[in-house]
């Protein structure tokens, strides 16, 4: 396919601008990372109601989850940048003395960031962030099915950058589609994990390298040790933030059989103390994005054999639907092959913490794990299992700690970001051996026989 006229211009303005090594400046970095806080901060009246629009989020909802990220991680890299940016001396062996190593990481050029719908300025500006603070130009390509969020993203860009620094290109999919046949040193994709791999392979037709940060089935363990009050708040919590639509969210529950009706009693509690006996009329609680997702969800309810413990009530008109509980659905049902990506939570039961471990590692590595319990079975857990990430006692909290890498493995994604994390992501880490010239060992050069036994002592 052929890429639009208009789109090729852009980006070859873009790496045209990289060329002139403007963006290699850290105070031109630390300027560009400075508008943007500043537009954001003057924008969040207008981000917050975009947001309640698309997404049905209350204003404290968007500053936690969206635009509060944003800040601090422009925060994290500025303050960070010139320490991230410095060359790193590293040690040489003897045999190379007295030769000098040194790391340095310069940016990569010109990098794509393709961005979902669910988090929409999260997850179009924080990675947007790391590859600025590492010094590239950056194509942008959000959702169009979060419109007003898109609106104001595309007034806050137009604000704070040079169309040749920060392109953000605003078209549906046949666009994203164009945008893949172009070069770029980096791709950045957040999303599901069928069109990412699309990303992957078309990304191999020009060798460029990937971060794939998609999704999958983070699973949820309550074992018998755990404070079933502070449980379940940060199930309910974990699993109702933007109604479920959130990538980590926890998406089947396990819990021990001695604690399950107490757990599953104080959800219930939960759930009404955060929003209300009708929480319909709540003005806190998200709403599905589309038409077609709260058909998909609907369709995991009505599926055969769904037993439905607590909620289940829904709204077409709303695009509405209650958090949901289903007991023990088949493992082998869309609901359990498929991320649920809304308000609706599998639980199932358990004895001993084998048959959980033995059902999760049955299955895709998850971007996420949570443990409910003591210390000592966490980390039991924890040496068990892989995912992307985890938590002991909580859920999606990782998520906002910068000194934290994020990322996924194997079906959940690849690559990681967040502070230190996408800086390095989006830099290219080169290694420089600097050689004197006045002193040259003889022993490096043929013929070896008569120092081969030095040469092996030294090596």
């Amino acid at each position: 396919m052929s890429i639009p006229t208009a789109a090729a211009a852009r980006i070859e303005a873009m790496h045209t601008f990289f060329a002139t090594g403007r963006t290699r400046d850290l105070a031109f970095r630390k300027a560009a990372l400075v508008r943007l806080r500043q537009s954001l901060i003057a924008h969040e009246r207008e981000i917050a109601d975009a947001l309640h629009a698309d997404l049905h989020k209350s204003a404290e909802e968007s500053y936690l989850t969206e635009t509060g990220m944003v800040l601090a991680e422009i925060r994290d890299q500025i303050r960070h940048l010139d320490r991230r940016a410095r060359p790193q001396r590293v040690a040489s062996p003897l045999f190379l003395f007295p030769s000098r190593g040194r790391i340095l990481h310069e940016p990569k050029g010109v990098v794509l960031i393709l961005a979902p719908w669910n988090y929409p300025l999260q997850l179009a500006l924080s990675p947007l962030v790391g590859a600025i603070a590492a010094g590239n130009c950056v194509a942008l390509k959000p959702s169009t099915t979060s419109s007003a969020t898109l609106d104001i993203l595309r007034a806050i860009l137009a604000e704070c950058f040079a169309p040749e620094h920060v392109a953000l290109f605003d078209g549906d999919h046949t666009q994203t589609d164009s945008l893949l046949d172009c070069r770029f040193d980096h791709i950045f994709f957040t999303g599901g994990a069928t069109f990412g791999r699309t990303v992957m392979v078309r990304a191999a037709e020009h060798l460029t390298p990937v971060t794939l940060e998609l999704g999958g089935k983070s699973p949820c363990i309550v074992d018998r040790t755990a404070d079933p009050d502070l449980a379940a708040r940060r199930i309910v919590w974990g699993k109702l933030l933007n109604a479920g639509q959130t990538c980590i969210a926890p998406d089947y529950l396990f819990v021990h059989r001695d604690l399950r009706d107490t757990l599953l009693a104080r959800m219930a509690e939960v759930i009404n103390q955060f929003y209300g006996p009708d929480i319909r009329r709540s003005e806190t609680y998200p709403r599905i994005i589309s038409d077609k997702a709260f058909a998909r969800l609907c369709g995991y309810l009505d599926g055969a054999g769904v037993r439905i413990l607590l909620g289940g009530e829904r709204d077409a008109s709303e695009r509405f639907i209650a958090p949901t509980l289903v007991d023990a659905p088949d493992p082998q049902s869309p609901l359990m092959q498929e991320e649920i990506f809304g308000p609706i939570l599998p639980v199932y039961t358990f004895n001993n913490i084998e048959e959980p471990l033995d059902f999760i590692n049955g299955r895709p590595k998850p971007l996420a794990l949570y443990y409910f319990g003591d210390r000592r079975t966490g980390r039991r857990v924890l040496h068990a299992t892989t995912s992307g990430g985890a938590c002991l006692n909580d859920t999606i909290m990782h998520v906002t700690a910068p000194a934290l890498p994020f990322g996924g493995i194997g079906a959940s994604g690849t690559g990681r970001y967040h502070g230190r994390a996408s800086f390095d992501t989006f830099s290219n880490i080169r290694s420089v051996l600097a050689s004197p010239r006045r002193f040259d060992l003889p022993l490096r050069y043929p013929p070896y026989r008569n120092r081969i036994g030095l040469l092996k002592k030294l090596l």
